[in-house]
């Protein structure tokens, strides 16, 4: 494998920070196709006395915690666990002092080893989580973390994050959520719902009854809102759904066609489509209300409106040219000039958090998803579904998930994830189908 440069990226808050000693050179290269994924061994995390907590006894999260990081790692498509089935759990003084020999018996290149601690009841849980280089026998990083009981699914995600990011030296991305919308009921009549999840599928929650119909979420920066669009008979609004009160508002209400609700860098203002007088445009709005301002004026359809992470910047489709192709203009909508050159048609364009990429669907026969440079040059294609759509960005800008729609009569819609080599898809498993996928940022 090619080694990256190792930069170790700072955690968000909900940490006990541990010492540090000196790093090796164990890395993995996230650049390109791996040839052989990185073994790590991922034995189940011990306790130094079973006790019970609402989410079960400390011997059993441990045993869980190990699985979740497992899972998450391996669904990057870099790594190829070992464990934490069908392997020894160790002692808890082999924690600070792991039996190297036998993880190197195993061909295990590098080793997550850690703990759980609690005083019993509602008491909060420490999770200890340590990555060692194999071969050097030598401990690459720990981190420890305090968190309710029912959060502990949340320590394993962060757990996770340590790992890839001091051996991959790029942001972390599994301790975040996604929104999207819940799709149950025949192809001609779906009923669709708002919904969220932790970014492995777990902790899901619906979040409306499905009266109204649901579309396009997004995840404002600060977490603490998601925004959507609702259709009730004629009536089209604009909602924003408080996570945290369980409550919602409307910003804005029309007759028309609305489109693709989506946050400014700063969270305070909203971009969105409306059909009106045979056009289709992008108007920006407060995001606590108020008058539209209209940023294009042109014969045809802009749909769509992405900021770039600075905030000068938006992306979005036009058929202006005679077919869907992506555009970007200043935030205030002047200099409109298009990018996209590559035949066919290109649709929902987003930008990437860390400003180098703008994702998109491309269709030309099947629909697939790709990305572009910034002006247009570079382009990729990452998909080849059927119906490959709705790209939307990991907090680290390194993973893109969509949704696919599978051929015949069912028309069945379901999540999944594609790294930028192309090459590492997975599906993310909802309880019912589910299409417009929102990743939100990390969590803090």
């Amino acid at each position: 494998m090619k080694p990256v440069a190792l930069r170790r990226a700072l955690l968000p808050a909900l940490a006990v920070l541990f010492s540090v000693p000196a790093t090796a050179q164990l890395s993995v290269d996230v650049t390109g196709q791996i040839e052989n994924d990185l073994r790590i061994a991922i034995p189940a995390m011990p306790t130094q006395q079973k006790v019970d907590t609402p989410a079960g006894a400390t011997d059993l999260l441990g045993q869980k915690i190990a699985e979740v990081i497992a899972a998450d790692l391996q669904g990057s498509g870099l790594f190829a666990p070992i464990g934490p089935a069908g392997v020894p759990r160790p002692t808890m003084p082999e924690v600070t002092n792991p039996t190297f020999e036998r993880w190197s018996g195993m061909n295990a290149e590098a080793l997550v080893q850690g703990f759980v601690r609690s005083s019993g009841g509602d008491a909060q849980i420490t999770v200890g989580c340590y990555l060692y280089d194999v071969a050097l026998k030598s401990e690459l990083t720990r981190q420890g973390y305090v968190v309710a009981p029912r959060d502990w699914r949340r320590a394993a995600h962060r757990c996770a994050d340590l790992i890839y990011s001091r051996l991959t030296g790029e942001s972390p991305f599994f301790d975040s959520r996604i929104a999207y919308i819940a799709e149950t009921g025949p192809k001609d009549n779906r009923v669709k719902r708002l919904a969220i999840m932790d970014s492995d599928g777990a902790n899901h929650r619906f979040i409306t009854n499905g009266q109204s119909l649901a579309l396009t979420p997004r995840w404002s920066p600060d977490y603490k809102s998601i925004a959507y669009v609702s259709y009730v008979g004629k009536t089209v609004r604009i909602y924003i759904y408080d996570v945290d009160q369980g409550r919602q508002r409307a910003i804005f209400e029309t007759n028309n066609a609305v489109f693709a609700p989506r946050w400014s860098p700063d969270g305070r203002t909203l971009l969105f489509s409306q059909a009106s007088g045979g056009n289709t445009d992008i108007f920006k709005i407060p995001a606590t209300g108020g008058t539209p301002v209209r940023l294009t004026n042109t014969p045809g359809i802009n749909v769509g409106g992405s900021f770039s992470p600075d905030g000068t910047k938006i992306v979005f489709e036009s058929d202006r040219s005679g077919g869907q192709q992506i555009y970007v203009m200043n935030a205030d909508g002047t200099d409109q000039r298009r990018i996209s050159f590559g035949g066919g048609r290109y649709a929902t364009p987003e930008w990437s958090p860390r400003g180098d990429l703008i994702a998109f669907t491309k269709m030309a026969g099947n629909f697939r998803i790709g990305v572009m440079s910034p002006s247009g040059g570079g382009e990729r294609l990452l998909t080849n579904g059927w119906q490959d759509e709705a790209p939307t960005w990991s907090p680290n800008g390194r993973v893109l998930q969509f949704f696919r729609t599978s051929e015949g009569r069912s028309g069945k819609s379901s999540i999944w994830q594609v790294d930028l080599t192309g090459v590492n898809e997975r599906h993310i498993s909802t309880p019912v189908d589910g299409s417009d996928p929102s990743w939100g940022p990390l969590l803090q």
